[in-house]
């Protein structure tokens, strides 16, 4: 999502520009089930999306917006609630399909005239002067997969190669930038089910010992669950038969939405916090995941991403505008401080967020449970937290 949105800024902003993708996203079709992977979108995701003229088209397809958040601790109870209203806002943000918002970018792509070359690999480059050249390996598909055997090497010249291929980024790797962060031995697990009652249009979300649940309404009247487990419970909860998993689930979600009558398949992925130690080298910067990855409990991670993809865009513009080289070191350097500052300070609040929700002794549960309703009655620090939240 954050590459091909990078893509499409840059040449609505006037650059040419090219993505090389290593595959092509599966079309995405009404008929299908609801993907198991969605994102919550902030207000400053919405505004860039409609800026690079894709929201309404994913917005009027199968996005759910909410208005109102609910996140409570389960040894307390204590709770913090969030509603638009107070703001004067009709909602805090939407629930999106990955695959929806990759379909739709992938086919603004053409007609904002991005070259897309795919399936491609990006197997070295060379910065220059001017310029930065890579050494492409491009495969040729057999129906919708590349042909082992059947691939072509060349090389390819931009003023500025953007690297948003991944947390486990082989760009990043090839400009010999590091990482650093940790591994949470968990892994998400992730479904969409039926609830007894509706969600309200309300994010729900409640911190258990083992790691957070959040419940996010869909545009079907379901709810996507992100269920945060230890890696051991993780397999547990995968292995169980469809009655026994919703049977958990209503209790972990403490029947909030009463009962969890149904549920699709499951799937899980590991969570891990990583930031690069740097985001910019010789005319390269990175975006999204191949910059930082962080805990999914506050649902920020392509929200970061796609502020990563505003702020190169304003970057650029502002450079070209002032007749400046575009991928110049302190240009870059412009970008890769405001980003790298701000996503850091995001992802280690969210990996102290989780260790404070991890707490079982008993004066730092109180303490906790204090803190949280303090927030809950300070209305201009709840304001801030939201603002933040949004990107505002």
């Amino acid at each position: 999502m954050v590459g091909a949105a990078a893509a499409l800024a840059l040449a609505r902003a006037g650059f040419a520009t090219a993505l090389l993708e290593a595959r092509p996203p599966a079309p995405w079709r009404a008929e299908d089930e609801v993907d198991l992977r969605v994102v919550g979108l902030a207000s400053s995701s919405i505004a860039l999306l409609g800026d690079i003229g894709v929201w309404t088209s994913i917005r009027d397809h199968r996005a759910a917006s909410y208005a109102r958040m609910h996140v409570w601790d389960a040894r307390t109870g204590a709770a913090v609630d969030f509603d638009a209203t107070t703001e004067g806002r009709a909602w805090l943000g939407w629930i999106v399909e990955n695959s929806l918002v990759q379909w739709t970018l992938w086919q603004a792509l053409e007609s904002a005239g991005v070259q897309r070359l795919c399936p491609a690999e990006v197997t070295g480059f060379q910065a220059q002067a001017d310029r930065i050249t890579l050494d492409v390996r491009r495969s040729h598909l057999v129906g919708d997969a590349p042909a082992p055997g059947h691939e072509d090497a060349g090389t390819l010249s931009a003023r500025l190669l953007v690297a948003a291929d991944g947390a486990g980024s082989p760009l990043r790797r090839l400009a010999g930038l590091d990482t650093h962060g940790h591994d949470y031995g968990q892994r998400g697990v992730v479904a969409h089910v039926t609830t007894e009652r509706p969600h309200q249009h309300t994010a729900w979300q409640r911190f258990l010992p083992g790691g957070p649940l959040a419940l996010l309404p869909l545009a079907d009247g379901r709810s996507s669950i992100v269920w945060s487990l230890p890696e051991s419970e993780a397999q547990r909860v995968l292995a169980l038969d469809d009655a026994a998993f919703c049977a958990e689930l209503g209790v972990a979600s403490d029947f909030r939405l009463g009962p969890v009558l149904a549920t699709t398949r499951r799937a899980a992925f590991p969570l891990k916090l990583q930031l690069a130690d740097h985001y910019q080298a010789e005319r390269l910067v990175l975006l999204g995941d191949a910059a930082h990855a962080v805990h999914p409990l506050a649902g920020q991670g392509v929200n970061l991403g796609l502020r990563d993809v505003a702020e190169l865009r304003d970057t650029l513009v502002a450079a070209r505008e002032a007749g400046r080289d575009i991928a110049a070191p302190h240009v870059l350097r412009r970008y890769a401080r405001r980003r790298r500052s701000a996503d850091t300070l995001d992802a280690w609040s969210f990996d102290a967020l989780g260790r404070i929700y991890a707490w079982q002794a008993p004066p730092l549960v109180a303490a906790r449970a204090l803190g949280v309703r303090l927030v809950d009655r300070l209305a201009p620090l709840k304001r801030r937290l939201a603002a933040h939240a949004a990107g505002r």
